[in-house]
């Protein structure tokens, strides 16, 4: 059999081989690291065997599917070590995590910090035992009595919900056997950097309806000093938690009476309205008009658009006059009737619509995490409807805008290319023109990318921006969506200089994404310090005593004349506490004024960034806050932190 290797070179072998004695014969180097195979585009078990041809590519912990199964690995090594301190305990599930794993476990007694402390000492136990790890299979009805006598119920009801005929997968590890579909690694021993993280809530399956286990998370690295940088990367997330820094800044709050559903506070709205006066400026500039549709549409309407069928579970719907409304999860629908509303020429096209639309979706309260995961949010849509000739022209112009904003704020990212679902609709043909046309534009433009498989949406395939913030951590924000479906669902036309008439093609495009969630992200990449611009107190103004307020407020006059958000502190502290409360606040200029300041007309600046700027006429200051704010520029300093 011929196997052809990631790098494009070939192995060839007169009889069967698993994958890790294939990375054996490539490499002893390369089979120490390996963590799992990928055959044919399936991740598969390092002890799967191959007996045909195929492409093959041995995984390790620098590939994220790779990292999967070693963090698979460590989950399974959680639970090993709590069945052993606590034999009482039911276990649910462990799968591998963006950053991490987790185990949810059912226990009459709830652990506890300490009892996090003697896990982890027993994980470690377990790494240095070196235990070997084998894959084997039982007939659904023996799997079933297996973890019966175990008594183990969540692994029973799992396996009953699979076919009769079904094989179940089971690994083990010295004394320890799980459920288990896998990959795994060879022995316990490479899971050598472990750390428990923290303890949560979590209702099995997700549902409300089921009982709450406590869900233990934790990560883990192949090197302790991989598993450092990380401990300090969430160290350094904590200080710059959104709703923390909300809070204190007095930016948004959340409420009980309205869980998922977020406030913006006075200071949060001057935030959020920058951010949508520079979205109206950077889309009329490049050609984009502005729409408005209504939050709630009958159900005939999303019949047809696809999403009651594929999306009604995160959906909010009504009855009005007895009739069947939903809550938009999303403004596209609505941009179609916009479209529909008068007769459109070739000349017409590309048409560009944004929409700041406030959207509704049904997300369950477990999932709900201050601004980054709400239920009510404004997405800066826009829908783009073309003929199919400036599909490439126009995805290349979008990927532009999207660097473009993205670029403003300092972010790097990469882009994802996502493929068709196994929930979608519409016709082989179609799927493969668009996902060529977004493999075409990004090729185009240079832009490396990565093929994710299967996460497009239901509609059409669509690129994907990941945003990296100034920890390291990314974020899935812009996207880029080619659709065939709907213009057909909705026998959209345009006439053609034919005369004929000819169906429309559509993008659906975020550069923000949702803009609550964009300002979270931006809350915790600027640890609340935002660039002048964006700031919602730009200068605060401190007298040095009550003698020299009315100087001060001549100078708050003065500045918000010069269209700057100012503020003056008029409580009888000493200058040095104003100045420490300033800048907790993260206020990007300070103002103090005495009585040299009153004498000469002149202010005495300090800023975040560089402390102490000496004295300087108001005029002068004024010229050069504004042009910072106009050029919306980041301040070298800001930028290295």
């Amino acid at each position: 059999m011929k196997i052809t290797l990631k790098d494009g070179s070939s192995k060839e072998y007169a009889e069967s081989k698993s994958v890790i004695e294939i990375a054996e014969d490539i490499s002893e180097g390369l089979a120490r690291m390996a963590t799992a195979g990928e055959v044919n585009g399936e991740v598969v078990d390092l002890r799967t065997v191959v007996d045909k041809d195929c492409d093959l590519n041995i995984l390790t912990f620098q590939d994220e599917k790779g990292k999967g199964a070693f963090r698979h690995t460590a989950s399974h090594i959680l639970a090993q070590a709590v069945k052993r301190l606590y034999p009482e305990t039911k276990l649910a599930i462990g799968p591998s995590v963006a950053e991490g794993f987790y185990y949810d476990v059912d226990r009459d007694i709830p652990l506890t910090a300490e009892d996090l402390e003697k896990i982890e000492a027993e994980m470690k136990k377990i790494v240095k035992e070196a235990l070997p790890i084998e894959q084997f299979t039982k007939p659904r009805a023996e799997a079933i009595a297996y973890f019966e006598e175990k008594g183990e119920p969540y692994k029973v009801e799992l396996i009953e919900d699979l076919p009769e005929d079904s094989v179940i997968s089971f690994y083990s590890q010295g004394e320890f056997t799980d459920l288990c579909a896998g990959p795994h690694l060879m022995t316990t021993k490479p899971v050598k950097a472990l750390k428990l993280t923290s303890l949560a809530g979590a209702y099995w399956r997700g549902s409300e309806k089921n009982k709450m286990l406590q869900r233990i998370y934790g990560t883990a690295f192949p090197k302790k000093a991989e598993l450092d940088d990380y401990l300090t990367m969430l160290e350094e997330a904590k200080k710059r938690d959104h709703r923390k820094l909300g809070k204190e800044l007095g930016l948004f709050m959340m409420r009980d009476e309205g869980p998922g559903f977020p406030f913006f506070l006075p200071k949060g709205m001057v935030l959020k309205n920058e951010l949508l006066d520079y979205w109206r400026d950077i889309h009329n500039k490049n050609g984009y008009v502005e729409i408005s549709t209504p939050v709630m549409l009958s159900r005939h309407l999303w019949e047809t658009s696809g999403h009651w069928g594929h999306y009604q579970d995160n959906m909010y719907t009504t009855v009005i006059d007895e009739e069947d409304f939903a809550v938009k999860p999303m403004n596209c629908p609505g941009g179609i009737l916009v479209y529909q509303s008068e007769p459109r020429s070739y000349r017409d096209l590309p048409l560009r619509m944004g929409e700041l639309g406030l959207v509704h979706r049904h997300e369950k309260s477990g999932q709900l995490h201050g601004l980054m995961r709400v239920r009510c949010f404004t997405q800066d849509d826009a829908h783009i409807f073309l003929t199919p000739e400036q599909i490439r022209g126009e995805i290349k112009s979008v990927a532009k805008l999207i660097d473009e904003v993205y670029s403003l704020f300092g972010f790097k990212y990469h882009v994802e290319l996502s493929t068709r679902p196994e929930n979608s609709m519409g016709s082989d043909e179609d799927w493969n023109m668009a996902i060529d046309a977004l493999r075409s534009a990004l090729d185009d433009l240079g832009l490396p990318y990565v093929v994710n498989e299967g996460d497009g949406a239901f509609y059409g395939p669509k690129i994907d921006f990941h945003l990296e913030d100034s920890i390291g951590r990314t974020w899935q924000c812009g996207t880029i969506q080619l659709d065939f479906q709907l213009p057909l669902r909705f026998g959209l036309e345009y006439t053609g200089a034919d005369g004929e008439k000819h169906r429309p093609i559509m993008i659906h495009r975020v550069a923000f994404g949702s803009i609550e969630r964009f300002i979270g992200i931006l809350i915790e990449h600027f640890a609340g310090a935002f660039p002048t611009w964006l700031a919602p107190v730009q200068v605060k103004i401190l007298p040095i005593s009550d003698k020299y307020m009315i100087y001060g407020k001549k100078v708050l006059e003065e500045l918000k004349d010069a269209g700057i958000r100012a503020e003056i502190d008029t409580r009888a502290e000493k200058i040095g506490y104003k100045i420490r409360e300033a800048q907790m606040h993260k206020i990007p200029y300070m103002l103090v004024v005495g009585a040299k300041e009153e004498e000469d007309g002149l202010v005495s600046v300090r800023s975040r960034v560089a402390g102490d700027e000496g004295q300087k006429n108001l005029e002068e200051f004024i010229t050069f806050i504004k042009k910072e704010i106009a050029e919306k520029s980041v301040r070298e300093a800001e930028a290295q932190e």
